[in-house]
């Protein structure tokens, strides 16, 4: 009987750092004589990665510097903790122009914004990609992004609530064209059916919306929709909308538990529980030998510096961490903004984490397992990992860029081929096709 499939995506940022503070100076970034700035950087990535047949590029975004690690803005500036981020919407249409198949994912966040925007731009995008749009919806993730906006952050509940109700207005005004409206009838002078064209006269508890949206009906009827909240709100959030869910688990007990969380959720929202995909981040360090990947992974490891994990970490948490000392025990702390992360703070085996500990391993890879060997080392860990959570793929994460994603493309994609885990072609044309794809 044949073994599933995996599902892989390529994360990127439109920045100089990924999960990886040290990205931005590993000696093999640098020799590689590309600029992050460079948009043809992207569409390179883009063609390695539809070589690879992945089902998609996916880019996070933030729109903020964090001063959460003692209050000032230098220690994320200095160590390029997730700082600078371009905007990469504008790079989804770039990418698009050079590929054909790939999924072309990126962060939106929806605290800010309201829905005829964001469903105006995504259903442009999505006809813009022909079908291979991707928007991960994003709430507030720190008080620093709320003040570029000159507001105060809002409760959990809050963000949610208002977030279900800015995805219920963009899936009227995505439906707000049916899609036998635009008839072009040059004869009799007519572009489109006025009466399948809606007003939608939205009026809820946070928008107000008249419609129709002034984008005809898209491939998609909207983007593919991502999600990477793992709070019990962002679960039930991806439960009822999601086509995919990024999440960071680094040990395969709480993969599994998340895993089964979410489909479990799926089925309680009346949706098929394989409608919602699972992809989990891993970082893998790839070797001719293993010995020469855990040189690589050391090397690597050796080069975070402390105060960049600690002002990474401060962000994510939205708690300043210089007020704690770095030996104290973090599963010991009981500040509720500390709470949020304890899959951080012990290993696999249950020992405690310092302060310190927790900070290094989040410079260098914020949570994300690193797999580290040969390519039959990578491929049997990942199927290690994919057969005991239950599926459904990977989210990979570089050390460097460029080279990794290609040394990944080039070594452990064929590999993941000859032992039937992972496609040869792709089935379709579109996001969902790929990530629907029967395996």
């Amino acid at each position: 009987m044949p073994k599933p499939m995996m599902h892989l995506a390529q994360f990127l940022v439109h920045g100089p750092t990924y999960h990886s503070v040290a990205m931005w100076r590993h000696p093999r970034t640098a020799a590689a004589g590309y600029d992050w700035t460079h948009p043809e950087l992207y569409q390179h990535i883009a063609r390695v990665c539809e070589r690879g047949k992945l089902d998609m590029l996916f880019f996070a975004d933030l729109n903020y510097i964090s001063d959460t690690f003692s209050g000032s803005l230098a220690p994320a500036i200095r160590n390029a903790t997730q700082a600078p981020e371009h905007d990469p919407i504008p790079l989804l249409s770039f990418m698009a122009a050079a590929t054909t198949h790939i999924g072309l994912g990126a962060t939106y966040s929806v605290s800010h914004q309201h829905p005829f925007h964001a469903a105006r731009l995504w259903a442009t995008l999505d006809h813009l990609t022909k079908g291979r749009a991707a928007w991960n919806v994003v709430t507030t993730l720190n008080h620093n992004q709320s003040a570029n906006y000159g507001e105060e952050m809002k409760p959990t509940d809050e963000r949610y609530d208002r977030a279900h109700e800015f995805m219920e207005v963009c899936r009227k005004l995505w439906a707000s064209w049916d899609e036998d409206a635009v008839i072009m009838d040059r004869d009799a002078g007519i572009f489109a059916d006025p009466a399948k064209v809606h007003r939608i006269d939205h009026e809820g508890r946070f928008f107000k919306s008249r419609g129709p949206l002034n984008v005809v009906r898209s491939p998609h009827h909207g983007p593919a929709i991502l999600q990477a909240g793992t709070s019990g709100k962002g679960r039930d959030f991806a439960a009822h909308y999601a086509d995919a869910v990024f999440a960071i688990q680094p040990y395969i007990a709480g993969a599994k538990a998340l895993y089964d969380d979410i489909k479990r959720g799926a089925a309680e929202a009346g949706r098929p529980p394989s409608a919602c995909k699972m992809l989990f981040g891993v970082q893998p360090i790839i070797g001719a030998s293993r010995a020469e990947a855990e040189d690589k992974q050391a090397e690597h490891n050796a080069l975070v510096p402390l105060e960049g994990g600690l002002a990474i970490l401060s962000g994510h948490l939205d708690f300043d961490l210089s007020t704690l000392p770095l030996d104290t025990v973090m599963a010991h702390r009981t500040e509720p903004k500390l709470q949020r992360m304890q899959t951080r703070y012990r290993t696999a085996t249950g020992e405690l984490l310092t302060l310190r500990q927790v900070a290094q391993n989040h410079g260098q890879s914020v949570g994300l397992p690193q797999i580290v060997g040969t390519p039959a080392d990578i491929a049997d860990q990942l199927e290690v990992y994919f057969d005991q959570v239950g599926g459904d793929g990977f989210m990979l994460s570089p050390i460097y860029c460029p080279g990794a994603i290609e040394e990944f493309v080039d070594l452990v994609v064929p590999e993941l081929q000859r032992r039937g885990r992972f496609r040869r072609e792709y089935a379709g044309t579109t996001q969902r096709d790929h990530l629907n794809q029967d395996f």
